[in-house]
């Protein structure tokens, strides 16, 4: 599990596979005799596995659904990504739980300057607009972004300097691809919403769905 904090902005350094899988090679400046073989590492969002560690990188295998849900597929040698190491119960939660499992694609549709701010519009298919909310989060590559507002096909975000300066946001360019995760939370309402015979968020859904005792 995640936050959405990106820790680094690591690069692809390689990889090797075919178009089914991938063995993928990340740099980082992140402190990699700390890394355990068989962590959970976030890129761009993507929950992996950290299968070999370097001395300025590791390596993970990417699952045939891993590239069929995600953009690691279509990186280029070089290009920049979004690094989080994996929750720890002692850590702050500054963002909002972020498991790394990839909903949809979409894309960086606009982005305007307002002050210090920027306004980012991105696109995002209907499984992952049923969840997304104004002042709601949502994960863009990885990172938790606070929704400013719902439009049709899509959703705004305002970016801080902070957020611009430590993510991949500052160099995405109009129409780079994005994978997107929903806010678990709004899977779960939907879930117990449609149990049971009458519509709506019951006790006995609760209890059922082991809420209460």
């Amino acid at each position: 599990m995640f936050t959405g904090i990106v820790a680094d902005v690591g690069t692809l350094k390689s990889s090797l596979g075919s178009s089914s899988s991938k063995r993928m090679v990340w740099a980082t400046s992140l402190e990699l005799s700390t890394f355990e073989l068989g962590e959970s590492i976030a890129v761009n969002g993507v929950c992996l596995t950290v299968d070999d560690i370097g001395t300025d990188s590791f390596a993970t295998d990417v699952s045939p659904e891993t590239l069929n849900r995600s953009n690691l597929g279509g990186l280029r040698m070089g290009q920049p990504v979004n690094l989080e190491r994996a929750l720890r119960p002692v850590d702050r939660l500054g963002g909002h739980f972020v498991l790394g499992h990839v909903d949809g694609g979409g894309k960086l549709s606009a982005r305007r300057r307002e002050g210090e701010f920027e306004v980012l519009t991105f696109s995002a298919p209907s499984e992952v607009l049923r969840y997304t909310v104004e002042k709601g989060s949502i994960a863009v590559d990885g990172i938790s972004l606070t929704v400013a507002s719902v439009i049709p096909e899509g959703f705004t975000v305002a970016a801080i300097p902070h957020t611009l300066g430590r993510t991949t946001l500052a160099a995405k360019k109009v129409g780079d691809g994005i994978n997107l995760e929903a806010d678990v939370l709004g899977k779960y309402v939907e879930k117990l919403m449609g149990r049971g015979k009458t519509a709506g968020l019951t006790f006995e859904a609760l209890a059922q769905g082991g809420f209460l005792k």
